[in-house]
């Protein structure tokens, strides 16, 4: 049986190694014994290795994977402890090793994390691979594999589709991608959410549901004109957020158009091809504001031929790391900095966040964490964990200033954590906040505040 991989383990001692090699021996993995510091970064030196480390010698060994992993930030390795040992553990993680195995070693278990490693670093290394969904959205877990099919399927198709998912979760970004492989016309985005009632009519379809003289020779098409939304999607897409928050003339308006792919031309009178394809971001509140009835049965239907479910990111964890290095490019070229690095160790400490929200709260991480830095091409352990609360979150660094202007960022954060609590919708927030909506549109504009989907 042909060995794949060879590990460089220190420490072992000499009455294990047999034992050792056996088992990795049955999962293709090669032993190479280290009995020293200077033997193992000489080997380092001629090829690379995951590295083992047997912390039975507790402190000392500890102090050598902070060296090695100092000297090669790109160093893959792994500890060994005893289980009764938790604090050994403890300190072996943050000391950057990415993953630890408890006595006795199974080789099956060694292996798998090898390889859970190396498809990290092939995902999340160098320029990365391509994108599976999108620009900024990676198929590598089982379960955006199956959002990956969808989107193909969805493409082959010029009928609805509604993106159900939480905020942050890329639901824009998908429905690009399966714009992208489709649609010769435009990507047109509306928030239903985001006008009064007159504005976003006249948002959609570029003039009021008044009925003019010129429309009784078609009594049955709606009248657009070419300043609204709809008619810049024709041939093309039109995604929809908050659609829930639409009246319901609106959203009859809407269904009726996209049932009879045509519509009546406010400018000429004359009936025009409206071949549109309809998009929906939703969340978990969809169904119950189908059955409330504050979606239109007619528009669902529109709206719902293909449902996709974007996971959250704390449920597609193998994606983190690809998207991680994706956003510090992004960031970095953004500021007009060299890219940087992210190491493994933090790497595998972004893995184990819960991101509550998703890949928006990933990106605006990685960007705190790139602005604060003075120099340097790597991000390490210690400049994620400088930038994460105890409770897992972003951390929130205290600015200082005069009392006004801590009132002001109080009130700034504060709306935006109601606005969060409520996934975007501007109504359910301002009844939360005690205000009118229209007030509540007033303060957004006033602190420049938008909305996160």
């Amino acid at each position: 049986m042909r060995l794949l991989t060879s590990v460089l383990y220190l420490g072992c001692p000499a009455a294990e190694r047999a034992s050792v090699e056996a088992q990795f021996a049955a999962e293709r993995l090669s032993v190479v014994w280290a009995d020293s510091v200077h033997f193992l970064l000489t080997e380092l030196q001629d090829r690379e290795m995951p590295v083992i480390l047997d912390l039975s010698r507790g402190a000392a060994t500890l102090q050598v994977a902070r060296e090695l992993l100092r000297r090669r930030t790109d160093a893959l390795m792994f500890a060994v402890v005893d289980p009764r040992r938790p604090d050994l553990t403890t300190e072996a993680v943050l000391a950057g090793v990415a993953d630890v195995f408890a006595r006795p070693l199974g080789g099956r278990r060694v292996a798998n994390a090898i390889a859970r490693e190396l498809a990290y670093e092939s995902a999340g290394g160098g320029a990365g691979p391509p994108a599976a969904i999108g620009a900024d959205l990676y198929a590598l877990s089982p379960a955006m594999r199956d959002v990956a099919a969808l989107v193909a399927r969805a493409a082959a198709m010029r009928a609805g589709v509604t993106i159900r998912g939480e905020e942050g979760t890329g639901r824009q970004t998908i429905a690009r991608a399966i714009h992208a492989q489709q649609a010769a016309g435009d990507f047109v985005c509306l928030d239903c959410g985001a006008h009064e009632f007159e504005k976003l009519e006249i948002e959609l379809f570029g003039t009021s549901g008044r009925v003019h003289a010129a429309d009784r020779s078609s009594p049955g098409l709606e009248r657009i004109s070419a300043a609204g939304r709809l008619h810049a999607a024709r041939g093309g897409t039109l995604f929809v957020q908050n659609v829930a928050e639409a009246p319901a003339r609106i959203q009859a308006r809407l269904a009726r158009v996209l049932r009879d792919r045509e519509a009546l031309s406010a400018e000429s009178g004359e009936t025009i091809d409206l071949d549109v394809r309809p998009m929906a971001a939703v969340d978990a509140a969809f169904d119950r504001a189908v059955a409330e009835g504050r979606v239109r049965d007619d528009l669902h239907r529109r709206l719902s031929v293909l449902s996709i479910d974007v996971p959250p990111l704390r449920q597609r964890r193998e994606d983190i790391p690809a998207l991680a290095n994706h956003f510090i490019r992004e960031v970095c070229a953004a500021l007009g900095l060299p890219p940087k690095t992210l190491s493994r160790p933090a790497l595998s400490l972004l893995g184990a966040l819960p991101w509550r929200g998703n890949a928006v709260e990933l990106r605006a991480l990685l960007e705190g964490i790139v602005r604060g830095q003075t120099g340097g091409r790597g991000i390490g352990l210690d400049d994620v964990l400088a930038h994460v609360r105890l409770d897992g979150s972003a951390g929130v660094l205290a600015h200082g200033g005069t009392l006004r202007q801590a009132r002001a960022r109080f009130e700034r954060d504060y709306i935006v954590a109601v606005l969060d609590q409520h996934r975007g919708r501007i109504s359910d927030a301002a009844k939360a906040l005690g205000i009118q909506r229209t007030n509540l549109y007033r303060k957004m504009r006033s602190l420049r505040l938008g909305r996160n989907r």
